[in-house]
């Protein structure tokens, strides 16, 4: 039988963190700003929230963050005269928080300064971070499924937060060689209450499967993405009708197609985790009639097309939302394309530890870092992707599980780059991002090449 998220996790930690968020929120029933990360899993985790805010009859305004900007952080607690809940961001204000007059909830996954050290905090801020309760917030719980939990901690009723559950733990690639942790156990929960159906199934979507190949950005197939003949004649290759639906295709056929792909992206040092992806399980959500890692998609779109309210307003039930968010994603995906289409054919620029490059597409620049380095780019260094802005420089990084096994940390390396030259970082080990003064770029290139170098000369990686 199903079971109560009380005793998920074992550490008092995770109860005591918890019971102080949800006493807080259930004693202030006014409205609420829900200040979020604009990406998938920042949508996702918003989508939970205003659900189960609604369902509690509390009103509340949702507002995205783009960037780690302490001065947009100041410039809405300003505005804001009630009680503010944080997700998928906000680790790295804490002290700002704590000088809001309102109540503040912090949900992230994401390393804090001082960690392992949580802060002290006074009783009006709640932070509740899986990092505290030994749980890993790269691999194990991202923003979505925290707030997920955190919902089903006011009333089991907001189970049914499953889908934005988990299509924003996709979002966050942290179902990449199969969920685990906590993820997996909330994952099951799901299935128990039939709000997931998990099933194996193709890593490729489109209309053909011609389609689908030459419009992948996960798997990026070079020298196939974006080019429809050589799709087509991959698979007529492998004796398969390119107008055939992915979908269609009988389990023979599949496993020959992935079998395929396999052998054409493991000579390019693409990670075992991911190949094995390649024919993995699909999670189908039967409330949606559509596949989480459609609904992620969606939701990274209209983030990336600065329109994350239509990705929230998806979960919220808006009739006219589907479609728009459609077409951003069309427009997302084709901006993708032509992205990791121009480093396939210009390459980046390699230091001791990383490789580099720029993106003029500042908001589809992290998933260009993610899909290159995944894909494309030399997998023993990590990834930085710059993208000047007004006013500022945006830095997205990405490097992989084995390269974090080496003893990469991106969050500190980014953390302490940036701050060497007047900006703001920080994330996870094996994604990060930062926020510099225009013309740093290149010291700060090689404050974090130097770090990321020490951290692999390191005897031994961090457990």
């Amino acid at each position: 039988m199903p079971s109560g998220p009380e005793s998920f996790v074992s550490n008092p930690q995770y109860g005591a963190e918890f019971s102080k968020a949800r006493e807080l929120l259930l004693a202030h029933p006014g409205r609420w700003r829900i200040i979020y990360h604009y990406d998938g899993d920042g949508i996702a985790a918003a989508s939970s929230a205003l659900r189960a805010l609604g369902r509690l009859g509390y009103p509340a305004q949702a507002t995205p963050l783009l960037g780690v900007e302490r001065s947009r952080i100041d410039e809405l607690l300003k505005a804001t005269r009630g009680p503010v809940l944080v997700v998928d961001t906000g680790a790295s204000w804490l002290d700002r928080f704590a000088e809001h007059p309102h109540p503040v909830i912090v949900l992230d996954h994401h390393t804090y300064p001082g960690h392992p050290t949580p802060p002290a905090l006074p009783p009006h801020v709640a932070f509740v971070d899986p990092l505290d309760w030994g749980v890993d917030g790269m691999s194990e719980l991202c923003a979505s499924t925290l707030t997920w939990l955190y919902t089903v901690f006011l009333d089991p009723i907001n189970w049914d937060n499953a889908p934005w559950g988990l299509s924003g733990a996709i979002s966050d690639r942290q179902h990449v060689g199969g969920f685990r942790g906590l993820n997996l156990q909330l994952l099951r929960e799901a299935e128990q209450r039939s709000l997931v159906v998990s099933a194996p199934g193709l890593a490729l979507r489109g209309p053909t499967l011609a389609d689908a190949l030459t419009q992948s950005i996960d798997p990026y197939l070079a020298g196939i993405a974006g080019r429809p003949e050589e799709a087509r004649g991959f698979l007529r290759a492998l004796g398969l009708d390119p107008t055939r639906a992915p979908g269609d295709l009988p389990p023979a056929e599949v496993r020959t197609l992935a079998d395929a792909l396999r052998a054409r992206l493991a000579p390019r040092g693409v990670a075992p985790e991911l190949l094995r992806s390649l024919d993995g399980p699909r999670y189908l959500l039967p409330s949606l009639g559509q596949d989480a890692e459609e609904l992620a998609n969606l939701q990274n779109a209209a983030g990336r097309a600065e329109v994350p309210e239509i990705g929230i307003a998806l979960a919220l039930g808006d009739p006219a939302a589907l479609e728009e968010a459609r077409r951003a994603e069309a427009a997302w995906r084709t901006g993708l394309l032509q992205g990791l289409r121009r480093v396939e054919d210009e390459g980046v620029n390699p230091m001791t530890a990383l490789q580099w490059f720029v993106s003029p597409d500042t908001t589809l620049a992290g998933t260009q870092a993610g899909m290159a380095m995944s894909y494309l780019l030399d997998p023993l260094r990590p990834v930085l992707v710059f993208s000047p802005g007004a006013g500022s420089v945006k830095v997205s990084a990405r490097g992989t599980h084995a390269q974090v096994a080496r003893g990469l940390d991106l969050a500190e390396a980014l953390r302490e780059a940036a701050r060497a030259v007047g900006g703001e970082g920080g994330g996870h080990r094996i994604a990060s991002g930062a926020t510099l003064p225009p013309g740093t770029e290149e010291r700060f290139r090689v404050e974090v090449d130097r770090r990321i170098a020490a951290q692999f000369a390191r005897p031994e990686a961090p457990a």
